[in-house]
């Protein structure tokens, strides 16, 4: 005699199906942003009074001022990340393992190999950092360590640190005799601006601002010039020397104005690019295609609707867009320095009539404004926001070294669209994206 068929089974397996098809939707629709003062959500734009703003002290001639909060950390735990940062090979406590850096790839950019003053600061360091004391052995000793191989006296390092309560503060003003001792001029500050509160917007371009003040303010020995100062800012990331290093190299080798590298996040076991909001490719469009309804599901098809960026991308070589950030940049000082008042490039918040966006891509947009459009992307350099993540990345698409350290490599040379594109995609929120110009707002009429 047969058995009955029961139906029970198949219809809780479909159902389970559809549920686990469903969570993954929204898992990519709502993907986990990193614990940053850099975020830049798709969202309204509030016009609203910024926070105050707070002073850039250089070590070199005043001594840094002391976190707002109470101490948080034992000195024995600020000590062991100050030994950390500053000890490439300690190993008390966990970061993301880096390759040993190719010296004779990067050698030519040292201080000591340049005709230049030597009272001239060639590499600026700039990062705003809050909650992040976790991240600072690997973020922080990658900075330190490549200062060491650029030379420190030709180089400055400025970081604004705020609202943290985790001891971020507490040891990047621990490191203050350490960096010192090795030659660098280190700015350090804390501020109570929190983009949080009120716009967004401009209170995050009022900290990148504020991470680069001595640069605007060049105003004492320290030489801060267009042809001769590169600017390396940072976001919070798990990065590695040779990430920094070779996004120097590559703004040099190719001539850019600016060069990103590109930036991931985990939702599940695959990544994800990660600065999708600020991202605009050469044809304006978005790195990926997000419909209206948000979900991030074409998240694996980059470059979807532009052949040859996405045969670049496919070769690991660089290529041109209309703007990046990705969780770091490297660009010349000369938009900063040029001219007067306003025809000199400042993070911004967005003016009346322009699509609500990020300050990262006003950046970029001022700079293609400014006849600084030589912006491109790296896309050997692969960076998260956490050692874990970071690890898994480096896993995923490898270190920069495994594609630029082989004998079969060959740095190519992009060909400069001189122009932007005609129209940039607007995208302030998912439900209403449309193509805007891409001097919106710069010029009579737009």
């Amino acid at each position: 005699m047969r058995r009955p068929f029961n139906f029970a089974w198949p219809a809780a397996c479909l159902l389970l199906v559809a549920l686990t098809l469903y969570v993954r939707r929204e898992q990519l629709s709502q993907l986990p942003r990193p614990a940053s003062s850099f975020l830049h959500p798709p969202g309204e734009v509030k016009a609203e009074p910024s926070a105050p703003t707070a002073e850039v002290v250089p070590t070199t001639t005043a001594s840094v001022p002391s976190p707002t909060h109470h101490a948080v950390l034992p000195q024995e735990t600020r000590t062991a990340y100050v030994n950390a940062i500053m000890n490439p090979d300690a190993a008390d406590l966990p970061r993301l393992q880096c390759p040993k850096l190719d010296a004779s790839r990067y050698q030519q950019l040292q201080a000591t190999s340049k005709d230049v003053p030597d009272s001239t600061i060639q590499y600026f360091f700039a990062l705003d950092l809050r909650q992040c004391v976790a991240l600072l052995p690997r973020l922080i000793g990658s900075v330190v360590e490549t200062i060491r191989f650029l030379g420190p006296k030709a180089c400055a390092l400025s970081v604004i640190e705020g609202n943290s309560d985790d001891g971020t503060g507490e040891v990047l003003a621990a490191l203050q005799p350490e960096l010192e001792a090795l030659g660098v001029t280190f700015y350090f500050s804390t501020t109570a601006i929190n983009p949080k509160k009120g716009d967004r917007i401009a209170a995050l371009a009022e900290l990148r601002n504020l991470a680069i003040q001595p640069i605007l303010d060049n105003n004492n020995e320290l030489k801060y010039t267009a042809n001769d100062t590169t600017i390396i800012f940072l976001n919070d990331v798990a990065i590695c020397p040779e990430d920094i290093l070779e996004l120097v190299h590559q703004r040099v080798h190719l001539g850019a104005d600016l060069v990103c590298g590109m930036d991931w996040t985990y939702v599940g076991n695959d990544p994800t690019f990660y600065d999708v909001w600020i991202a605009r490719a050469l044809n304006g469009d978005s790195f990926f295609e997000i419909p209206a309804d948000g979900n991030w599901n074409s998240a694996w098809n980059l470059f979807w609707n532009s052949a040859d960026t996405q045969a670049r991308f496919a070769a690991h070589q660089p290529f041109q867009v209309f703007s990046c950030w990705n969780g770091g940049a490297v660009f010349t000082a000369a938009p900063l320095l040029e001219g007067e008042g306003e025809e000199q490039v400042r993070f911004r918040t967005v003016r009346e009539g322009e699509c609500a966006q990020g300050e990262p891509e006003l950046f970029c947009k001022d700079l293609w404004f400014r006849g600084h459009g030589k912006i491109a992307v790296v896309p050997t350099v692969n960076l998260e926001y956490s050692d874990e993540a970071g690890a898994k990345i480096k896993e995923a698409k490898g270190y920069t070294s495994r594609w630029v350290g082989g004998s079969e490599w060959k740095d190519e040379k992009i060909e400069w669209q001189a122009e932007p594109p005609e129209k940039v995609k607007c995208m302030a929120v998912y439900s209403n994206q449309f193509f805007e110009p891409w001097n919106q707002s710069l010029v009579p009429g737009t």
